[in-house]
């Protein structure tokens, strides 16, 4: 839109409107997860969220098609990620019950390897939805991932954080889903900002 002259309106225009941004969270959230609802879907629901939510915040266009056309174009491919991804999410998540029953010698150390494991999962997937791009893929995005870990430990930090959020309020309250998954694929969207205006700074 227009600008008033001679201010120039910053990097991510879009995200001055706090109220705006907001409400954008929570609309991508609900769009988020009506596609996350099959499981298995949900690399290419983040995936698309993310995308959706740069482009607000970059004040680009923003409309919803272009979310759907994100999904439309990535769900078939995300599948073998999503599949995976629910496994390993499967597997773990019984190692923590069964730790939790006491079934299991040595069950304590059996959780916390299992809650460590579901959060690098976590993270792993937020940070492949955060490179996906209809252009590069799935396999490209996730082979990203060790080397943006290793970049930003500190920006993995904080995605572990958001998936953590995440987990917890939609433990509290299921249908709080829909503002933890916006929260987190904002932060998959504000955590490389981050880095880039760290970096700026000590230049």
């Amino acid at each position: 839109g227009p600008t008033v002259s001679g201010i120039e309106p910053g990097v991510n225009p879009g995200a001055t409107a706090k109220f705006g941004l907001f409400g954008e969270v929570l609309t991508i959230g609900l769009m988020m997860t009506v596609v996350a609802l099959g499981v298995v879907t949900l690399p290419i629901a983040l995936a698309a969220g993310i995308r959706h939510l740069r482009r607000f915040v970059a004040a680009e266009d923003s409309r919803a098609g272009l979310f759907w056309d994100d999904v439309r174009a990535g769900i078939l491919p995300s599948l073998v990620v999503g599949v995976a991804a629910a496994l390993i999410a499967g597997v773990l998540t019984l190692d923590v019950v069964l730790a939790g029953s006491g079934a299991l010698p040595g069950g304590e150390v059996i959780a916390v390897v299992g809650w460590a494991g579901l959060l690098v999962l976590a993270v792993a997937i937020l940070m492949a939805a955060g490179a996906w791009s209809p252009q590069q893929g799935w396999p490209a995005a996730v082979r990203e991932v060790p080397a943006a870990i290793r970049a930003d430990a500190a920006g993995a930090a904080y995605i572990a954080a958001a998936a953590v959020f995440t987990g917890v309020v939609t433990w509290a309250l299921a249908p709080l889903f829909i503002a933890g998954i916006g929260c987190a694929a904002l932060a998959v969207v504000a955590v490389p900002a981050r880095r880039r205006r760290g970096v700026h700074r000590t230049e």
